[in-house]
């Protein structure tokens, strides 16, 4: 061991799917985490076979070998904050959880992915209520999308009154902050809504992007969430910082063609170089 190392890096573990497309899954998050100045980690819960058209098929890992992706990288290299993607079965849901408690994982962000931009299904059935009953307690802040929140909640959402109903479910069923992410509204302005216990609501409002290319763009921004909790922000500031990333990234992408279906986004349009944190 260096015993002259004065320094660490943020690091931020994502456990979730692998998209071989490359613009979601763990690929979008470790671009995004580098992009922001962390150290990015991953356990991969499963294997995807995708392009930028959908989603040809789902290879799940091995439980005992998710669990040891976790414990080989938090017991060596430690992690500032975990964010979660894809967790297609309730026993995968299970295995993350217990993998969280026996960490002592505080700084969590959840984003439940049930739905590919092509629409393919991603999650089970049983593993939904799990999800809800194992994952939301442990969560800094879950992050659905407008399908995802309606499949929640087991009702559409077509409106921001609906939006803020469906989010107080979700803390009500256990989860500490929501961002219900309304980028599924009709109309040309996009509403996010962060809404945490004994809080009032943040509305946070933005022009839409004219853009094909949202492949990973929940992926990308839960990321960047995890990512600025790594760095210090506090929830709310990392949500707008996060927000601004993604917009940033999709704008930069917005004239690219990357494949015959909805293409990725510009990670990259402005890196930052790496942090370094004291010991």
């Amino acid at each position: 061991m260096n015993s002259t190392a004065a320094f660490r890096y943020p690091r931020v573990l994502s456990i979730a799917g692998s998209d071989s497309g490359g613009g979601a899954g763990i690929q979008a998050d470790l671009k995004t985490f580098a992009a922001l100045g962390c150290y990015g980690m991953t356990a991969i819960t499963a294997l995807t076979a995708q392009n930028t058209t959908g989603v040809w098929s789902i290879h799940p890992v091995p439980l005992q070998h998710l669990a040891d992706q976790i414990n080989a990288v938090v017991e060596d290299i430690g992690a500032d904050a975990v964010k979660i993607g894809m967790l297609h079965s309730a026993d995968t849901v299970r295995t993350v959880a217990g993998a969280l408690r026996r960490h002592g994982l505080t700084q969590v962000v959840l984003d439940p992915v049930m739905v590919a931009t092509s629409g393919a299904k991603l999650i089970d059935d049983p593993a939904i209520n799990v999800l809800v009953s194992e994952l939301f307690p442990l969560a800094t802040v879950v992050t659905p999308n407008l399908d995802e929140a309606a499949l929640l909640v087991g009702r559409a959402l077509r409106s921001e009154d609906d939006m803020e109903d469906a989010a107080r479910e979700l803390l009500a069923r256990g989860a500490r902050a929501v961002l219900v992410k309304g980028g599924h509204l009709a109309g040309d302005t996009v509403s996010d809504l962060l809404l945490a216990r004994d809080a009032a609501p943040v509305w946070m409002h933005a022009p839409r992007i004219a853009t094909p290319n949202t492949h990973g763009t929940g992926c990308t921004l839960s990321s960047a969430i995890a990512s600025h909790l790594a760095l210090g922000a506090d929830l709310p500031q990392a949500v707008e910082r996060a927000r601004d990333f993604v917009r940033d990234a999709l704008e930069a992408g917005a004239r690219v063609r990357t494949g015959a279906g909805s293409g990725p986004l510009n990670h990259g349009h402005a890196p930052q170089a790496m942090q370094l944190r004291p010991l």
